[in-house]
This record gives structure tokens, C-alpha cells and sequence, in this order.
């Protein structure tokens, strides 16, 4: 190759040297496609502060929108959710938006180390910066972890990873969701979720963004089936600036909700165009083995 950017080597016969294509803007931002999948599940180097699954518990849902802060348009920056996060203190935290880049550091992993929480991934799609997907963080080690796919279209790919907890005799499924922002395809996801066999005979908490920006077919059919309590109403979360939308949910299923409200500390309001939704919750006694 010369020093102006030609190939030197020429056709047979002669001719001018071609001058090498350059990638339009965008090809360079083409994203090759993928399918959504499992990709990580992973104990922490250092477990953090052990306690029973039992009595009442701290968890969360959040919506870290790819790291890049309340427009979206700053470079990824981890360590602002990342705070936002460790303010929080749940012992369970579903993730929406998370992204991990192809090289380098893993933002992910680097936050379950920090608060010794297992953690476990499931890729939704392909970005430019890397791969998409909802995470779950728990305090107890993962028993069992599976991903259903919740695609029912090309444009908007979307998953729920599905994680089991096993702790002192006790069960506990966790699901994490992004759902569709089509109402059509949010009914879907919805139904699929609800008349899983798995969802249905084990106590679950279903956590997410559920795009729920208006009383629908899907939202009426989650508050229908799903416990939320007794006087309690879903918190605002969108957008964290000033938030009117609550998109941002946490239901239950053989448990109670005690208590739901929006983390808005200063660092939540600029750290995503969410805020984190914490909620109180009150798990079942569990029931004694049968005697041999």
C-alpha cells in the first residue's frame, strides 16, 4: 500500500491504482444483528452481607438507560448508576438498558463485585457500543437461571431473564423485563409472562419498565393478577427530572408489597431518564418439610 491510501498493485495490463472505499458514516455504525440469549451468570468475588430469605426484603428495578445519563447522548459513564445503585441497598435489583461493551472493563460485573451481589445477563440485542440486555442482582446465589423471549416482531426485540432462589427452604422466582412500547405486542408479552407454568406455582416477582405510560390491555391485565397491596399506587418514574410516567413496576405473586415509592436523590435525577422504583416487600412463611 502506497503512502497516499492506494492499493499499488494494479489490474493486468495496467491502469491507475483505485483509490481504497471509505465506509459511509453509516456503515460504520452498522450493527450486525443478533439473537437474544443468556449470556452471563455470575457469583461475586466477595459475597456481601448474608441474611436469611425470609420476613422483609429491599428490591428494585431500574432502568440505567445504557449508562449515558439522563439524555442519553453522554458517553456511557457506569459509575453514575453505579452510585445510584449502592444508594439503593436492595438485596434484589432487576436492570433494563444495561450495556457491555465488546472490550475492555465489564460495567456489570464490576458493579456486582463492588456490592458482592450474584449477578446474571441476558443479551436483547445488538448496539454499536455493545450488547443490550436486563440484568438481575441478588444478594442469595442463583439456584437455577433461564431467559424467555419475548419477541413478537423484528424491530423491537425484548426478553425477561428469570432467575431462581433457593434459601433456607424457601423459593423465590425473580424476573427482570424491558416490555414493548407497541400495545399490541405489550398485550402478547404480558399473556406469555402471566401463563408461564414456572410463574405460576412458585411465589415471583415481576420487575421492570413495563412501558406502561397509559392504563391498557397489558396494565390492567398485570394490576388484575399480580399483587401490589392494599392503598398503595405505582410511583411516578419517567422522566427523572420531573417524573409523570410510572413506567417502572414491581408486582408480586404468593408475596405482599408493603411499601413501593421512586428513589429520587439528586444523583438518580441525572444519572438516567429513570428513577429507580425501591419497594418493601413481605415473603411468605415458609412451610415445613413433611416428617419422614
Amino acid at each position: 500500500m502506497r503512502g497516499d491510501g492506494t492499493m499499488a498493485a494494479r489490474e493486468q495490463g495496467g491502469g491507475e491504482p483505485r483509490p481504497r472505499r471509505r465506509r459511509s458514516l453509516r456503515e460504520r455504525r452498522r450493527v450486525e444483528p443478533i439473537s437474544p440469549h443468556l449470556s452471563l451468570v455470575r457469583a461475586p468475588r466477595r459475597n456481601g452481607t448474608e441474611r436469611p430469605l425470609d420476613g422483609e426484603i429491599r428490591v428494585a428495578t431500574y432502568n440505567v438507560h445504557r449508562w449515558t445519563g439522563l439524555n442519553g447522548r453522554s458517553r456511557p459513564d457506569p459509575a453514575r448508576a453505579a452510585f445510584v445503585i449502592s444508594e439503593i441497598d436492595a438485596d434484589l435489583v432487576a436492570l433494563q438498558e444495561v450495556l457491555r461493551p465488546p472490550r475492555g472493563p465489564d460495567p456489570l460485573v464490576s458493579l456486582a463485585d463492588a456490592l458482592g451481589l450474584h449477578v446474571a445477563f441476558a443479551t436483547t440485542r445488538a448496539h454499536r457500543e455493545g450488547h443490550i440486555g436486563n440484568a438481575i442482582l441478588s444478594r442469595w446465589p442463583i439456584a437455577s437461571v433461564s431467559m424467555l423471549d419475548l419477541s413478537y416482531g423484528r424491530l423491537e426485540k425484548r426478553v425477561a431473564v428469570v432467575v431462581q432462589l433457593v434459601h433456607g427452604g424457601f423459593e423465590l422466582d425473580v424476573v427482570a423485563t424491558h416490555l414493548a412500547l407497541a400495545d399490541r405486542t405489550r398485550v402478547r408479552q404480558v399473556r406469555s409472562l402471566l401463563e408461564h407454568p414456572r410463574l405460576r406455582e412458585t411465589p415471583t416477582l415481576l420487575m421492570g419498565d413495563m412501558n406502561a405510560w397509559r392504563n391498557c390491555k397489558a396494565t390492567r391485565a398485570l394490576d388484575r393478577e399480580l399483587s401490589l397491596g392494599d392503598g398503595i399506587e405505582w410511583p411516578p418514574s419517567f422522566p427523572s427530572a420531573s417524573p409523570v410516567l410510572a413506567l417502572d413496576r414491581i408486582y408480586a405473586r404468593g408475596m405482599d408489597i408493603v411499601s413501593i415509592g421512586a428513589h429520587a436523590s439528586r444523583a438518580a435525577r441525572r444519572a438516567s431518564d429513570h428513577l429507580p422504583v425501591v419497594a418493601r416487600v413481605r415473603l411468605p412463611v415458609p412451610t415445613s418439610p413433611a416428617p419422614h
